[in-house]
């Protein structure tokens, strides 16, 4: 399954960005009202600067406690970000965060510009359907369907 299906799939809707600018308390208001994960840091909208998610916010509150929650996104957030394009394979992307250890994903259009994000659980769901839909298929042939 390709991530242009998998993105397909997804209910429409706004792609939940923040700029470098914007402090934590900012970035986990805005966590919390779209019930999100992570959120892209990006001027723009359309080009990726970085992302932020819950873990990199939990991480620093743990060593810090609540004094990081006044800091700038930008200083928490991962600036060297892991994309996938629209004519990736699910198994691709799931092997990338996998081994990267992260749980969301920003899809990128053949011009570089941002087009969506994508979860481990996004992905995770296109492959049980795959995985069902080719076991289907086996049966049908052992049984001469």
């Amino acid at each position: 399954m390709l991530v242009e299906k998998i993105l397909g799939s997804k209910p429409k809707g706004t792609i939940y960005t923040i700029t470098k600018d914007h402090t934590i308390a900012d970035a986990v208001a805005d966590l919390s009202a779209h019930r999100i994960g992570a959120l892209v840091v990006s001027n723009d909208g359309k080009t990726i600067d970085g992302i932020l998610s819950e873990r990199d916010i939990i991480r620093e509150m743990g060593k810090r406690g609540t004094t990081c929650i006044n800091d700038t996104v930008e200083s928490l957030m991962t600036g060297t970000v892991m994309s996938c394009d629209m004519s990736d394979t699910a198994q691709m992307v799931l092997e990338t965060m996998t081994e990267g250890r992260f749980r969301h994903m920003p899809v990128i259009n053949a011009k570089k510009k941002l087009v969506g994000v994508i979860t481990l659980g996004d992905v995770v769901k296109a492959r049980l359907e795959e995985i069902s839909g080719e076991n289907a298929a086996m049966l049908d042939m052992i049984r001469g369907v």
